[in-house]
């Protein structure tokens, strides 16, 4: 596989052109708080800017990985982008997902039968919680992991996941815990963008 790889900026100008560059106070899927949100699904609503992201982490999981036969992704918010890098890279995509109340697990038949070498793609780390759940989740497959991209890696590199990862930005965006905000963070009445915590139907 070829594709020009794009820089930080390149990456970072599709995210503030689809509006999904968000400022003020929010409540992170991890709990804590930031003044900075990616919304990630303003990308993932437009299928050619969707492409041109994950074509480009696709070729930077093929230049530090190699050949990859399976994507493995959380779901909900990474079965989109797993799926697109996984078409670039010729591979199978796959999800874990979560038990009601419990942790993540594959299911529907998915399987990393021996021999083949997988990847986890998630679309933003924060604290790298939902890589490394997902990571629990398969370790005892027959196949090989070989690591873990993201498109926008926020933890300034300090997102500990257990395996090699690459990402195609690492951001450094202050996140801090709700009893511990800075003065001007805690006078912005926090909102909750994220999917983690839905209310259940």
């Amino acid at each position: 596989m070829t594709a020009a790889p794009m820089s930080p900026d390149q990456v970072l100008a599709e995210f503030r052109d689809a509006g999904a560059l968000l400022e003020g106070h929010f409540i992170l899927s991890s709990g804590l708080r930031s003044p900075v949100f990616l919304q990630k699904m303003a990308i993932f609503s437009e299928p050619p800017r969707t492409e041109r992201l994950c074509r480009a982490l696709a070729a930077a999981i093929e230049a530090q990985f190699g050949k990859i036969d399976i994507v493995v992704s959380p779901a909900i918010g990474g079965i989109v982008p797993g799926y697109e890098t996984a078409r670039h890279l010729g591979a199978r995509a796959i999800f874990v997902e979560r038990d009601p109340g419990g942790p993540f697990t594959l299911r529907r038949g998915f399987q990393i039968p021996a021999g083949q070498r997988a990847v986890i793609v998630e679309d933003i780390v924060t604290t790298g919680l939902s890589a490394r759940e997902c990571l629990a989740a398969i370790r005892s497959e027959p196949g090989e992991i070989v690591g873990a991209a993201c498109l926008i890696d926020r933890s300034g590199g300090r997102g500990e996941i257990g395996v090699p990862f690459v990402s195609l930005v690492t951001l450094d965006i202050p996140a801090y815990p709700a009893d511990a905000l800075p003065p001007e963070l805690a006078a912005i009445p926090p909102v909750k963008p994220g999917s983690r915590a839905l209310p259940k139907a």
